[in-house]
């Protein structure tokens, strides 16, 4: 498995036999240079999206048409695009599972907002996160979201061994409170924060992170370099 960083919340995922973007922001993202663009995404077989704020979800519908790969999130977004974009989508709810090739992704909740800047009337449905399975893998991508009693189910029930968490503050949960949850909720091996260093008002180190899990290897993502695990 493969795990590249893209900038904020963006991420590449090479497994098993799919190509994940999730929550992919390229245009205006000023992490990821647009020369970088095609090597990020090209190959995708799928677009999962958490919620419908700019920052993830503003270019779902160029990518998804150009690379003919159908967006995977809340029922009621995927609905929205299916119906106003003509897009390729798979829409499932709180609970549910769906198997794309050999990953196996279940949405869970997330403690955040979920408007479309360029519908703000339109129904996006909830903000999520995301877990997906295989290779004897399971990845918990948090999405933007605060500290949550959820996160005490989702640990005990998915167990999962790599973190993928928001941790950037102002938005979302800041180093110190993502390194809280990930102590009190989860087991994790592997953690990699994101949603920092894009802006000076978010976090701009992972440092506090990591002295706070000494036991977890945290492992700060560069933009476009791969992580193998």
């Amino acid at each position: 498995m493969e795990i590249t960083w893209l900038g904020h919340g963006s991420f590449r995922i090479n497994m098993a036999d799919q190509v994940l973007l999730i929550d992919p922001w390229l245009t205006g993202n000023p992490m990821l240079p647009e020369e970088q663009h095609d090597a990020a995404t090209q190959g995708a077989t799928h677009i999962l999206i958490t919620h419908g704020h700019f920052d993830h979800s503003s270019d779902v519908v160029a990518l998804s048409k150009s690379l003919s790969a159908p967006a995977v999130g809340m029922y009621d977004l995927m609905t929205y695009f299916e119906e106003t974009e003509g897009l390729s989508v798979i829409g499932f709810n709180m609970g549910g599972t769906v198997q794309l090739g050999d990953v196996a992704v279940s949405i869970v909740p997330a403690l955040h907002s979920n408007t479309l800047s360029s519908a703000p009337t339109s129904p996006a449905g909830r903000e999520a996160g995301f877990i997906l399975r295989a290779e004897g893998h399971t990845v918990y991508l948090s999405g933007d979201t605060g500290i949550m009693a959820d996160m005490e189910w989702i640990g005990d029930y998915y167990k999962p061994d790599i973190g993928i968490l928001s941790a950037g503050g102002h938005f979302t949960m800041d180093m110190a409170g993502a390194a809280y949850a990930a102590k009190k909720y989860f087991d994790f091996n592997t953690l990699i924060p994101c949603h920092y260093r894009t802006f000076e008002f978010l976090e701009q180190s992972a440092q506090v992170l990591i002295d706070g899990l000494p036991s977890v290897r945290v492992i700060e993502p560069e933009v476009m370099r791969s992580i193998t695990l």
